[in-house]
């Protein structure tokens, strides 16, 4: 059992406010308002790293977009988002070709990645929360010291924690004793989760900080992920092996367009990660 005190919430993405140089494909224009409103598409930590990765991506759909057109695949009038996706789509199909894994590209990536191959690691838990909201420092710092008495007092009385949950827990989950059920990776926020699948079994010794507030956590058992037969991930190997060969393709392609291309004001050879995400 999940609890719903704790759900991964969605960050809300910043407004874009950096500064944007005018930018051309082609002599079409990208303009400042597409590349404001492509930005919550590429969340980032800084704000100009999101603009960038925006603005990448309107030059790479324009460039798409421009060889379709020259392809006869589409026509010169305005067309829906939607229409255009379709366009690109077909244009890449037509385009791109690259060969399929077979069983023996499976096998010796299978081999040479054997632990990523694991059923996963399960957990039963329970915890007791004790709410501070992230911007409350004073009840950060009361919740922090409650949350460590009430470690030091489960170390030497245990059989406690279903009680002290009752009586101190914002948690629903106070009602079974703070019991979380069985929790597999994803079930919680990625704060809380982090410290709770490395701890062992047992009491953690420190409170866990996450944005509902301090947690004391009790792992109550752990489940190890067992290494799963080739067969089982087969089909999971090969789509992603086929999935690495498309976009390298897809990136040597846009490479070659964009090197054909007249783009004004953003050097997308200077992008830093593989020019399709």
């Amino acid at each position: 059992m999940s609890c719903p005190s704790i759900p991964k919430a969605p960050e809300a993405p910043e407004t874009p406010t950096a500064d944007v140089p005018a930018i051309k494909v082609n002599g079409v224009v990208i303009s400042e308002e597409a590349i404001s409103k492509e930005v919550e598409h590429h969340p980032a930590e800084s704000l100009q790293y999101a603009v960038n990765k925006a603005a990448e991506a309107l030059v790479i759909r324009e460039l798409l977009l421009q060889k379709a057109r020259a392809e006869g695949l589409g026509g010169d009038g305005d067309i829906s988002s939607e229409d255009e996706e379709t366009l690109i789509s077909t244009l890449l199909d037509q385009q791109i070709s690259t060969p399929k894994a077979n069983e023996s590209d499976c096998k010796a990536y299978f081999e040479a990645n054997r632990e990523k191959f694991k059923s996963p690691v399960l957990l039963e838990a329970s915890h007791i929360l004790l709410a501070a909201a992230p911007d409350d420092d004073e009840k950060q710092i009361e919740m922090k010291a409650l949350a460590e008495e009430l470690i030091a007092t489960l170390k030497s009385q245990p059989e406690q924690f279903a009680s002290l949950a009752q009586l101190h827990s914002a948690c629903p989950s106070k009602d079974i004793g703070g019991s979380l059920g069985q929790l597999s990776k994803g079930s919680t926020v990625p704060e809380f989760e982090k410290v709770m699948f490395a701890a062992a079994e047992g009491l953690f010794d420190k409170p866990i900080s996450s944005r509902y507030g301090y947690h004391v956590l009790r792992v109550d058992h752990r489940v190890e992920g067992e290494p799963l037969p080739f067969e089982a991930v087969e089909d999971k190997i090969s789509h992603y092996l086929d999935h690495q060969v498309y976009r390298r393709a897809i990136s040597q392609y846009i490479g070659i367009l964009a090197g054909e291309a007249e783009i004004e004001g953003f050097d997308i050879n200077a992008a830093d990660s593989p020019l399709v995400q």
